[in-house]
């Protein structure tokens, strides 16, 4: 392990302050990051990287020093007598100034201030041991993830010529993006492809029919069908990244019950692990099935041969739609991992509230998590860019990520 000499301001800060610390640094940190992600727009499959990333070295880190979990990906070698605390910013500052280098600053000013409000408590060394040990951490698990193949280069993306196959969409017209996290190693999961749902209905079906006439009417940008409420829940789900949504909730909820650092940042990694390897289930699905969005779908009705679809040359969608494929649905997916490990944390009947970035001051009151799930679910086809078969599909999957990430990571010694 490699020993760090923190800056000498940093470093006389923490030892001279004696008050007691902040309730959790683990949480703390997590809201960092996520002011962090949202300070550099990160796009929500990035994010998702991200966090995880951050949230896996905070946790070998925390549990390094006095372990009751298997490690992740570290194996405990902490100076006896760290600071957990210090690991916890040592690990948090590392993986953020390295993964987000426009945010140093923000990551810098945190680093110091969560220094100075770890408590004095005799032992000179334990700040600078906890932080060396944090941060080789992460520097262990960033080297990891570094050929894990989001820097790939991929060949030119080939759009397919029979209906059902993906388009270009307006308004960018452009290739999919993402598709490196099609094969992108994952956290825990065995392949991208370990949770590959079945095919998507055909386009020559009744139930592909019957979920074309849903979008069709409620997810229009000139829809009568579509209520205000129903309007208002499009917009509120497209306003954050499923990253920064899902770990505010874990925070406040981790904060409210006053768990420590430890179980804070086991429930954070164990959830942002759930929540990156969804994302790259969904985008393995996706480029695997390679389906058109409903832009495409409606306008090319009648010629897609089904007699029961309605052809609409000029329908627009209520939001623009995303430049990648359809099916499955990806916030469908990665709203249901995180919130299905949350759920067996605290059970799916907890009151909780979301928040979105882009939405300041609206917020969406929940009395349980498989209600927020359902609710996203539906805020895809309002907002015309799912449909409900891709919806269900994708919360299947982020279920089943969820379930295996829990079930294999992370047990109690």
């Amino acid at each position: 392990m490699r020993r760090l000499t923190l800056p000498l301001t940093a470093l006389m800060a923490a030892l001279a302050t004696a008050g007691a610390a902040r309730a959790n640094p683990v949480t703390d940190w997590n809201r960092t990051t996520i002011d962090a992600l949202e300070a550099a727009k990160t796009p929500p499959p990035p994010a998702a990287r991200i966090a995880a990333i951050v949230q896996a070295s905070v946790f070998d880190a925390v549990n390094g020093i006095r372990p009751r979990y298997a490690p992740y990906r570290v194996a405990p070698a902490a100076q006896r007598g760290a600071s957990r605390a210090a690991a916890a910013a040592g690990a948090a500052h590392e993986a953020l100034r390295t993964l987000l280098p426009d945010q140093q600053a923000l990551a810098d000013d945190r680093f110091t201030a969560s220094l100075a409000e770890i408590p004095a408590r005799g032992n000179p060394d334990a700040i600078t041991d906890g932080v060396s040990w944090g941060t080789s951490v992460a520097d262990a698990i960033l080297a990891w993830r570094s050929t894990d193949g989001f820097n790939a280069v991929l060949p030119p993306y080939v759009p397919g010529g029979v209906p059902g196959d993906w388009q270009p969409t307006p308004p960018a017209l452009a290739p999919p993006l993402f598709r490196q996290f099609a094969t992108l190693t994952p956290f825990a999961l065995s392949s991208p492809s370990q949770f590959l749902p079945g095919p998507p209905p055909a386009v020559t079906s009744p139930g592909y029919a019957r979920d074309v006439a849903e979008v069709q009417a409620l997810g229009s940008a000139t829809s009568t069908a579509r209520t205000p409420t129903e309007t208002e829940t499009a917009v509120f789900w497209q306003a954050d990244t499923p990253a920064a949504i899902w770990n505010r909730v874990a925070d406040t909820l981790a904060d409210e019950r006053g768990q420590g650092m430890l179980a804070s940042a086991r429930r954070l990694a164990l959830m942002d692990i759930a929540l990156a390897d969804a994302t790259i289930a969904i985008f393995n699905a996706k480029g695997q099935y390679d389906r058109w969005r409903p832009v495409t779908a409606i306008r090319a009705a009648g010629t897609d041969g089904n007699p029961a679809t309605v052809p609409d040359a000029g329908w627009t969608p209520l939001l623009p739609t995303p430049a990648f494929q359809e099916y499955p649905s990806g916030h469908a997916g990665v709203s249901s991992a995180p919130a299905a490990v949350l759920a067996s944390a605290y059970g799916d009947r907890t009151p909780f509230t979301l928040t979105a970035a882009g939405l300041p001051g609206v917020e969406r009151h929940f009395g349980r998590f498989s209600a927020a799930v359902r609710q996203v679910q539906d805020a895809r086809i309002l907002a015309g860019i799912h449909f409900r078969f891709s919806t269900e599909a994708g919360a299947r999957v982020g279920t089943d990520v969820a379930a295996y990430v829990l079930g294999t990571q992370m047990a109690r010694r």
